[in-house]
């Protein structure tokens, strides 16, 4: 399993660029069932995230991304099975999408570990509010002289698919899953048809034990690319007894990111994580802000409730 880690890394260290059509977060780790709905059920707990994520403060209409999603394992006719919901609310200038996406993964046992396979269904809701600004000038096309621009309040509603495998040991996880399958097309109106473009994900990370056990290394990396730009993050957690982390993440050709968080009790952990550019924009913007909450508890009913000690993975 080192070895797929390995050609993990290489496949990712390839390549480099910037954001595409799906939202961006930088605790991607806490946030996988998002992108890979085979990851869901993949730890024997049920777990809720709350993250919200603040984009280039200071910027009028800049992004603002909020997500919720909860999973849970279940057994049905002695196999092993998993079962999520994610909502997705992403604001742009004047376009607002929302997303609700239920998933489902099958679990089976592989060389050391698990291995999940799973889809993802759902509708998206798009909607722009645009004040259009058009030059008086000669020469200038008013919004209202061209059919492709909406004018006004416009939304629509298209259904959505993912499918993804997760693979999972007690230190390893390696996913590849890929979202809007169908490229669906959000009609505006018969002139106007934008589609969301199929994203694919390349996920993985691993736990280093530490010559001090009170200390563990989590190195992982993250891909997303949608075929023309691609986007990869790449760094380390570390984390001390289980209940506090913190780390550093480079997100190639745009920002540096640090990440922190702890375990206040009973399975409760907060985080958050501060996005520091390194683009030319740098000097308009007060950073980015990422915030995450998330509970977990054992399903476990017969004995006394342990807390949920990992933080690397769903």
């Amino acid at each position: 399993m080192k070895r797929i880690l390995c050609l993990v890394f290489f496949a990712c260290s390839v390549t480099s660029g910037n954001a595409q059509q799906d939202p961006q977060f930088s605790q991607n780790m806490f946030n996988i069932m998002m992108f890979n709905p085979g990851s869901v059920g993949s730890k024997n707990a049920i777990c809720a995230t709350l993250i919200n994520r603040q984009q280039w403060m200071g910027f009028e209409g800049a992004p603002v991304t909020t997500v919720f999603n909860a999973n849970t394992p279940f057994s049905l006719f002695g196999a092993d099975h998993g079962a999520g919901l994610h909502i997705l609310n992403d604001e742009i200038g004047f376009e607002t999408n929302l997303s609700i996406n239920a998933s489902y993964a099958y679990r089976m046992n592989a060389w050391d570990g698990k291995l999940g396979i799973g889809v993802g269904f759902g509708i998206i809701n798009s909607s722009l509010d645009a004040e259009w600004v058009i030059p008086s000038d000669e020469g200038y096309t008013p919004a209202t002289g061209d059919p492709s621009i909406p004018v006004g309040n416009e939304s629509a509603i298209t259904l959505d698919f993912s499918a993804g495998l997760f693979y999972y040991t007690d230190e390893l996880y390696v996913g590849f899953s890929a979202t809007h399958i169908g490229q669906p097309v959000v009609e505006y109106n018969p002139t106007a048809t934008p589609f969301l473009k199929r994203h694919y994900y390349l996920t993985a990370g691993y736990g280093i034990s530490l010559t001090n056990p009170s200390y563990k290394l989590l190195p992982a990396v993250h891909m997303q690319t949608d075929g023309v730009i691609t986007q990869l993050n790449m760094g380390s957690l570390i984390e001390y007894n289980n209940r506090l982390w913190g780390g550093v993440f480079y997100r190639f050709g745009s920002a540096v990111v640090g990440i922190a968080g702890l375990e206040l009790f009973n399975g409760i952990n907060i985080g958050y994580s501060y996005d520091f550019s390194t683009t030319a924009i740098m000097g308009h913007n007060r950073g980015t802000h990422e915030f995450m909450i998330r509970y977990c508890f054992d399903l476990v009913t017969d004995r006394t409730p342990q807390r949920y000690r990992s933080i690397r993975i769903l």
